[in-house]
């Protein structure tokens, strides 16, 4: 993070949406600082897509208070938009040109764009410059709309599911520029439902279900806190597995070692993982 962490970037209290009968944001409250990389993370419906709608200034809010870089994005101007840059989960960008020509027309919104060509380095479609955007793969598509979030040098970033569609390769990459990004202190909201990426990348996690946030904090906080204990696993002398859940590992080694005498035939400690507590908060612990 940069010189100005302290600073907020964006600024929610009691956010709320509503559809119908259907309360989609239920009195959010977000404070995302400068520089940072902050993951959204919940379950399809949990009102992640909803509130970086509100973000950008795409979707009005019911209720409550929002400001991003210093604006309310519901009255933003052209000048503040081009402060923002949005990756969607739908694509964006013209079947009939070219990714060279979709990039470099979209830098022409901007006042301060990257090199297009820089662009389409970091994003590893330097092959496919001069291919249609119609005869691009599914995660080659993905890529180009992550260029053409990036290409006006935004202070902040929103990205809704970025990389679906990413193959390994392709996500790690895609990791190396968000990374590139932050150093740069561009300021980055993540949603994903990777959790690894998530952990990968956001310096600050919030975890929402049913419209609220349920947890907020640093991924080895979260797990710290809403992990639950330790799973020791052990081979007895006649082979059998063996395992047990204790909050107290340590003590369960150390009377194994007196038991077998020395070495523990396949000792395996296991906390609880970014995926366990993500499937507790949310309610979702059986769907494992």
């Amino acid at each position: 993070m940069t010189a100005h962490a302290n600073e907020l970037a964006v600024d929610v209290r009691g956010l709320r949406k509503q559809y119908g009968d259907v309360t989609a944001v239920d009195g959010i409250d977000l404070g995302i600082r400068r520089g940072e990389v902050f993951g959204l993370l919940g379950p399809n419906g949990a009102g992640k897509s909803t509130t970086v709608e509100i973000l950008q200034g795409n979707r009005d809010r019911d209720g409550g208070e929002v400001s991003v870089l210093g604006s309310d994005p519901a009255t933003g101007t052209r000048a503040w938009r081009s402060r923002v840059g949005i990756v969607w989960q739908d694509e964006s960008a013209p079947a009939e040109l070219t990714v060279r020509e979709t990039v470099r027309h979209f830098a022409r919104y901007y006042p301060r764009p990257r090199d297009p060509e820089e662009v389409i380095g970091l994003v590893g479609l330097e092959a496919k410059a001069d291919s249609r955007v119609k005869g691009l793969s599914g995660g080659q598509r993905r890529r180009l709309d992550v260029a053409l979030g990036v290409i006006g040098d935004p202070e902040l970033l929103l990205l809704d599911e970025p990389t679906t569609g990413f193959d390994p390769a392709a996500r790690r990459q895609f990791w190396d520029l968000i990374r590139l990004l932050s150093d740069e202190g561009t300021t980055i909201v993540l949603t994903t439902h990777y959790l690894e990426e998530a952990e990968a990348l956001a310096d600050r996690l919030a975890v929402v279900a049913k419209g609220r946030v349920v947890a907020e904090g640093e991924p080895g906080a979260l797990r710290e806190r809403y992990g639950t204990g330790a799973t020791v696993r052990w081979t007895e002398a006649d082979g059998s597995p063996r395992e047990e859940h204790t909050d107290t590992p340590t003590r369960t080694v150390a009377e194994l070692t007196g038991r077998f005498d020395g070495e523990i035939p396949g000792l395996l400690v296991t906390r609880p993982t970014l995926e366990d507590v993500y499937l507790r908060l949310t309610g979702q612990e059986d769907a494992r």
